[in-house]
């Protein structure tokens, strides 16, 4: 696919290359990185990139439906390379972010849209924990169940 049709139908925007690097270097990891982060990555690859150009490129990216925006429960947005509708699990102590290993339930909608009068058009949910290197440094004992 060419870097102009990646857009899809939003005649907007344009693939840049350097929009192309920061959505290839996002969709690469599963940790749902802050844009802080993302800058850091995409360094690697464009060394001259600053931190507001890759701001600018990060909403863009979510405004055409390329990555998903997730957040802010912590002081920074995170951004997820995975738009198809999915899950989160989200640490309470250091803020790291996991896709959750479970299905999306759909049937969540049905029942929405049944006692609401809203128009669903999907959903986002976060799974609030604390992960296993947080759980094992802060000493918590967590029996799963």
């Amino acid at each position: 696919m060419s870097l102009e049709n990646i857009l899809g139908s939003n005649q907007k925007y344009r693939m840049t290359n350097q929009r192309h690097v920061i959505l290839e270097e996002i969709q690469k990891v599963n940790t749902h990185p802050t844009a802080d982060e993302v800058y850091e990555i995409v360094r690697r690859r464009l060394p001259r990139i600053s931190l507001g150009t890759v701001y600018r490129n990060l909403e863009i990216l979510s405004a055409c439906g390329l990555i998903q925006k997730i957040g802010p429960v912590s002081s920074q947005m995170r951004f997820d390379g995975i738009t198809k509708n999915h899950y989160h699990l989200r640490c309470i102590y250091c803020g790291k972010v996991e896709d959750a290993p479970i299905e999306t339930v759909d049937k969540l909608e049905n029942v929405i849209r049944e006692k609401s009068d809203y128009i669903i058009i999907g959903h986002k949910l976060e799974f609030i924990g604390i992960c296993p290197k947080c759980r094992e440094k802060e000493n918590i004992f967590h029996k799963k169940v």
